[in-house]
């Protein structure tokens, strides 16, 4: 393919990430109308707000098996299908335990998305596979900030909190017509390398899937996965319950994690370049920082809005970026899928108690204390294990040519 229509492609999949990510966050600042509604509990909210992850995460490792098996580009459509459906079924609620059912089930499908689309896109452009992936955070930023802030305005215009899932639904399934048209499978089906004259020797790299590496940084992405979404869960009803700051406020603070998140473009680009092991380090002891002032700093709105944008440009932008592109790297080509299965797993499925574990440290603790244990104190343990990490064995590390 040529590089133009490379980039085109890259541009449309990273568009359907923008809607992916649009589901994910409008929902917590939504919280407060649905719990008014449904007379839901705080760790109630919380839960519904980040459950979405458990399906994300109990779909990983499956979707990663199936990428071996079928075309990222049809695990990637089916998986667009499959959220966008049960985003509009959330907006036709009636209980907990349906709506429950709605968001995990809606994870299941973005699961599906992001390993196929994190795999196709780290493959084609695997020379600087962090840039390319940060590209694609950058699209999750995009829909990080506009998800959320758009979903308040359209609920207060409307009076009425089913609308933004109603519009994001729709919007998902005009992307699979797209996608089905418009994207090649020249593009999603590239393996590494393949492009090469010289091709490289992977000889110094394990040859077992779950080598010493990939459990180790699948440890600092349970830990990123834990602090990020607890702090995404409830700190719209932090900001509006305890700082009483207005809906619109909050929405523009949640919203601010998406603009740090598009920092994955010069994160990615940075990782490619620097030690990628020390550049996660500085990320999580900088994170635990900013973790500890949002719930114990500064109660002002402009400093709230200020402290989101930091976390999300070191949660989403740095961290993300660089545990997947890492884990993909610390893996044989042939095995990327299931690397990619395997981030998402371990990411996800511990976020998916996150809100709830949240919850339950705001009421022995208060906010101040959950900020200090959850984003604080947790992100060292992830310091600890990268510590043990050998970047000399990642698929990047040197170029062995083959004659």
């Amino acid at each position: 393919m040529t590089t133009t229509v490379a980039l085109i492609s890259l541009v449309v999949l990273a568009g359907s990430y923008v809607v992916n990510a649009m589901d994910r966050q409008v929902f917590s600042v939504l919280v407060p109308h649905i719990r008014e509604e449904f007379g839901f509990t705080l760790g109630q909210g919380g839960l519904l707000a980040t459950i979405f992850t458990l399906g994300i995460g109990i779909a990983g490792l499956p979707t990663g098996y199936l990428l071996d098996r079928l075309s990222r580009k049809a695990v990637m459509l089916l998986g667009i299908v499959i959220y966008s459906a049960f985003t509009v079924l959330t907006a036709a609620s009636v209980s907990f335990f349906d709506m429950f059912a709605y968001r995990a089930l809606s994870g299941v499908g973005e699961a599906m998305q992001n390993a196929a689309l994190f795999s196709a896109v780290g493959a084609y452009f695997f020379a600087n596979r962090a840039l390319a992936l940060g590209a694609l955070n950058f699209a999750y930023g995009v829909g990080s900030f506009f998800g959320p802030l758009f979903g308040a305005h359209m609920t207060t215009a409307t009076d009425e909190w089913r609308t933004p899932f109603w519009v994001y639904g729709g919007i998902g399934f005009g992307f699979v017509l797209i996608i089905l048209v418009g994207i090649s499978k020249k593009f999603t089906e590239q393996r590494d390398g393949a492009r090469e004259e010289t091709p490289r020797s992977y000889d110094h790299v394990p040859a077992a899937l779950f080598n010493k590496n990939l459990l180790l940084l699948a440890v600092t992405a349970v830990v990123v996965g834990l602090a990020m979404y607890g702090y995404l869960g409830l700190y719209p009803t932090y900001l509006q319950e305890e700082l009483g700051l207005s809906t619109a406020d909050a929405g523009l603070a949640v919203s601010m994690f998406g603009i740090g998140a598009l920092v994955g473009l010069p994160a990615g680009w940075l990782g490619d370049r620097l030690n990628q092991r020390n550049v996660m380090i500085v990320s999580l002891l900088a994170g635990s920082v900013v973790g500890w002032l949002l719930f114990n700093g500064p109660t002002t709105a402009g400093w709230q809005i200020f402290l989101s944008f930091a976390e999300g440009a070191i949660a989403s932008g740095f961290l993300f970026v660089n545990i997947y592109s890492s884990m993909q790297r610390a893996v044989r080509p042939a095995l990327i899928g299931r690397a990619s299965g395997m981030y998402v797993a371990s990411f996800y499925i511990p976020a998916a108690i996150a809100g709830y574990l949240f919850s339950a440290l705001v009421e022995s603790t208060g906010w101040g204390g959950a900020g200090l244990w959850q984003l604080a104190v947790l992100p060292l343990a992830g310091v600890v294990a990268l510590l043990f990490v050998d970047v000399s064995k990642f698929s990047n590390a040197r170029r062995v040519e083959v004659h």
